[in-house]
């Protein structure tokens, strides 16, 4: 493992270990249901399953007439990001200004920073006995998991061009059902599947270490450094990062801690 991974993962480790034992924000001993319904391993799979069936028929509430408002917004906003993806994402195609940024936050390197923090999570609360930290990494998990998996649906359908695959300096504007692969893979740029997972770890462990007022800025920085990359390395058009950034706050924030 290079330096620069080594400098990355570590700093994602400390989003995820350095929570466990504080004892203030909750109790040590959380009750095995304290995100609504039984957190443990053998209960993983019947938990993803019903976040699946809210997260596909969360149209059918908006027809129903809620959260109308806030659906509204984000898509007026995925709207106006999306016209505006052909003439944004050649600024970063076309420079190598970020070639430094890029040599660090490599795909790989997000990839395991992410995986990294719940991991580190679940070993410290294991070793201090802390059921708590336990259940969060298990909710983190969990959140990731749903995430991914309408990740790769939405790319195996929308199969997005990434602007990696454009030559220099060529128009970027026909850039829907157009990306070459196999399916079942989320060959697709919409939305970016390093976005999605980051926000979802982030806002698992922010959300559930309240007290600890310095996390959220910690948690969702280094959330946004991995979006940024996803521009910066020309994986992915800003629409595809902001839309999994909220897609990765929203499902875990609203469907695995059901707040």
């Amino acid at each position: 493992m290079s330096v620069r991974l080594l400098t990355v993962v570590v700093a994602f480790s400390i989003m995820g270990g350095s929570v466990c034992g504080q004892v203030p924000d909750a109790p040590a001993a959380a009750p095995s249901s304290d995100a609504g319904r039984p957190v443990r391993w053998r209960s993983l799979a019947t938990n993803i399953g019903s976040d699946q069936k809210k997260i596909w028929l969360f149209p059918t509430q908006v027809v129903r007439g809620r959260h109308v408002w806030p659906t509204l917004a984000v898509v007026a906003a995925t709207a106006a990001l999306i016209a505006t993806d052909a003439h944004t994402a050649p600024h970063f195609r076309n420079t190598d200004v970020f070639h430094g940024f890029n040599s660090v936050f490599t795909s790989t390197a997000t990839n395991m920073g992410t995986l990294v923090a719940p991991v580190a999570l679940y070993a410290a609360g294991f070793l201090a006995k802390d059921q708590y930290a336990r259940h969060t990494a298990i909710l983190a998990g969990e959140a990731v998991a749903d995430c991914e998996i309408l990740s790769v649906i939405a790319k195996d359908i929308d199969r997005r061009r990434r602007p990696a695959t454009y030559a220099p300096h060529t128009n970027m504007v026909d850039s829907w059902f157009d990306s070459q692969g196999s399916w079942i893979r989320g060959n697709g740029s919409f939305p970016s599947g390093h976005a999605i997972a980051a926000f979802s770890v982030a806002t698992v462990i922010a959300r559930r270490y309240p007290r600890q007022r310095w996390l959220p800025y910690v948690a969702y920085g280094l959330a946004g450094l991995v979006g940024f990359s996803r521009l910066t390395l020309s994986a992915h058009f800003p629409s595809d990062v902001v839309v999994g950034a909220t897609l990765g706050y929203s499902i875990s924030r609203f469907v695995v801690l059901r707040q």
